[in-house]
């Protein structure tokens, strides 16, 4: 009976051994996969590097300046009476501006009237005389020539009462008045009253430096680059906010300043929204030239350290790779590569902060935000030449 208990116990404690032996069997982790609990591989956001063809630009600082611009100035002597308009309006040509003081002007105007009639009475009284001789040639040219004066007079007080109204020269903006009501204006000089200026269009002033107008020319002519099919340029406004109408260049100087080395140009920008404001900084984007293979990543996918320049790239295993790269020129905000890629390389774009070589990353597509004014989706592709990050 106790021998049979025995045996009983014995079965049961070896049951009980072989089910956990299999349990922990199970349990073990397959050969490359992550333990137990362990987190999965860090998503980073990647682009496929590939070559084609692009067009090559140039990024340059440069200003707005008013389509057409006119200062409103005092033309007579007087007393300013009113100012007839809004500061900041908009006004329409020939709209009367300011009214100075006519009361002066209307009196020597109807002076020089009633001279000029006195005259012309002379005149009209002695083309009958001089018929019949009863005054001579020398007295009837004397008082014609005494008449076209008083008429010369006349024009000219005329017109100083008619310049005591002063209009707008041309359809625009104006600016603020820069005199008030009471004001003495005119007196040894043409008083600036004001300015009113046109902002649609706008011109943008900048400069090419001349060396590197000569880099490319010799690109071109060696054949390693193409010149730009197209004259729209692009405007990237202070903010980094990319303006969303181009513009077109309008001339190019034949000459280089000795002063900066650098060739001007002028290219113009529609505005119709008032957007551009003369006077404000801004930079362009103009092509340049133009060429069949290059490969192109954005500029956060570039890192720079004392070893020189890199990207990170995902390998066929998943893990991350630090490759040397070298860039050349831009796409748009984009930087060309010049050399260390070839094309097909999965290239880290967003996520670079939380890596390092050698880690296990899982690639997903990289999303690109609408909120980056620099963004390819906020921008054609370009290129800025010569700028090396």
């Amino acid at each position: 009976m106790k021998l049979s208990r025995a045996w009983t116990v014995a079965a049961a404690s070896v049951a009980i051994l072989l089910l956990v032996g299999c349990g922990a069997g199970n349990d073990q982790p397959a050969a490359g996969a992550p333990a137990a609990g362990a987190p999965p591989p860090m998503e980073v956001e990647v682009i496929t590097a590939q070559a084609g063809a692009l067009t090559l630009t140039q990024d340059l600082p440069g200003r707005l300046e008013a389509w057409r611009t006119a200062e409103v100035r005092a033309r007579v002597e007087g007393i300013v009476e009113k100012r007839l308009f809004t500061e900041g309006s908009d006004v329409k040509a020939g709209a009367t501006l300011f009214q100075i003081d006519p009361r002066t002007y209307a009196a020597t105007r109807d002076a020089a009237r009633a001279d000029a009639d006195a005259a012309r009475l002379v005149v009209e009284r002695y083309r009958p005389l001089l018929e019949i001789k009863a005054v001579s040639q020398q007295e009837f040219d004397t008082a014609l020539a005494h008449h076209k004066q008083t008429q010369a007079a006349l024009a000219r007080a005329e017109l100083d009462l008619e310049n005591t109204r002063v209009p707008a020269a041309i359809s625009g903006r104006i600016g603020r008045a820069l005199v008030t009501e009471g004001a003495l204006v005119g007196r040894g000089e043409a008083t600036h009253l004001a300015t009113i200026e046109q902002i649609d269009p706008v011109y943008v002033n900048f400069a090419q430096p001349g060396s590197e107008a000569l880099r490319l020319q010799a690109a071109v002519k060696a054949g390693t680059l193409k010149r730009a099919a197209s004259a729209r340029v692009e405007l990237l406004l202070e903010d980094g906010s990319i303006y969303p109408l181009s513009g077109k260049i309008l001339f190019s100087d034949l000459a280089v300043d000795p002063g900066t080395g650098a060739i001007s140009l002028r290219a113009r920008f529609p505005n119709p929204e008032r957007l551009l404001l003369p006077g404000m900084f801004v930079r362009v984007r103009f092509p340049a030239a133009s060429t069949d293979q290059a490969i192109h990543v954005p500029q956060r996918a570039v890192q720079s350290g004392p070893q020189g320049q890199s990207v990170m790239l995902v390998s066929s295993e998943g893990k991350v790779v630090s490759q040397p790269v070298k860039t050349g020129a831009m796409a748009g905000s984009d930087f060309v590569i010049a050399e260390g890629l070839r094309g097909g390389e999965q290239v880290v774009v967003d996520g670079l902060q939380k890596i390092r070589p050698g880690m296990p990353v899982k690639a997903v597509p990289w999303r690109v935000r609408s909120t980056s004014p620099e963004s390819p989706a906020a921008s054609p592709v370009s290129q800025t030449t010569g700028s090396k990050g």
